[in-house]
């Protein structure tokens, strides 16, 4: 009897521990194949989506943090109570992970209240077509400002983003323009600043048009055609100077200065003739 008990224990053992290693070796089994499916997941899972103007600015947040920062120290210390952290990430929260033909106005809403600022009154410049005239004139000239002069168009001047719903949620490679898509990251912003910026003028109000441009120097479907004309306040408004800038060569203007010093050898911008002495 003692030997067919001692038998027994000792098929019970064994009949354990082949059950421990059969389940040790499931485990493994298991852990193997749930490896397998996630790397094949991964392999599969979507690529960023691809479109035709250029990509994300690298280091963005590093970018519009400076940008901020310089401009509520160093320029308008007044604004010194803004929040230049929370700036950028509701800036990063309007399209980080979103389809970037899926932008609203709402998206944006947050960063708009976040880095609103009064803009005094005789002082807001508006620009169609003379970009680069404009900017070189509120450089020079103080009393005017331009919506790039402001909080919001001082930090996203000549950067771009955009967002994709595939890791990590900024695209770096490609965002779309605005003939891919209307609803896309950069023409929502520059539409809600530019009305904006168009609601909070007041007094006399300058706007520099392109005299010079063969379609015409007012077109309806400019922003400020289409957007910061309509957002204008009658009752904050008292005036709107219209400036026609020409090319070098047509009518003088008062910032015609400025384009000679880009220009210096046209017959324009010679302010005397040498003459010869006589003889």
């Amino acid at each position: 009897m003692p030997f067919r008990q001692g038998s027994a224990r000792s098929r019970q053992r064994t009949v354990l521990l082949v059950g421990v290693v059969v389940l040790l070796a499931a485990l493994l089994l298991a852990v193997v194949l749930a490896s397998v499916l996630t790397h094949g997941k991964q392999e599969v899972s979507p690529k960023m989506l691809k479109w035709k103007d250029r990509g994300t600015t690298k280091n963005l947040q590093e970018v519009i943090l400076g940008r901020c920062y310089n401009y509520i120290t160093a320029r308008y210390p007044e604004l010194g109570d803004k929040d230049c952290l929370k700036i950028w990430e509701s800036l990063k929260d309007a399209f980080i992970y979103k389809n970037p033909c899926n932008i609203t106005s709402e998206d944006y809403q947050p960063l708009m209240e976040l880095a609103s600022h009064p803009i005094p009154c005789n002082k807001s410049l508006f620009w169609s077509k003379t970009s680069d005239l404009a900017h070189r004139y509120t450089k020079s000239n103080q009393n005017f400002l331009t919506l790039e002069d402001t909080l919001l168009g001082y930090m996203a001047d000549r950067v771009s983003w955009c967002g994709d719903p595939s890791a990590p949620g900024i695209n770096y490679e490609s965002c779309p323009k605005r003939s891919e898509c209307e609803s896309n990251p950069s023409s929502v912003f520059w539409k809600m600043a530019s009305k904006m910026f168009a609601e909070a003028a007041c007094g006399v109000v300058q706007v520099m048009l392109n005299g010079s441009v063969e379609a015409g120097a007012f077109r309806s479907s400019s922003i400020f055609g289409s957007i910061e004309i309509f957002n204008l306040n009658p009752n904050k408004v008292s005036a709107v100077h219209i400036w026609l800038m020409h090319d070098i060569g047509g009518p003088q203007t008062p910032v015609q200065l400025l384009q000679c010093v880009h220009n210096p050898d046209h017959t324009d911008c010679r302010l005397c003739t040498n003459t010869t002495a006589a003889p």
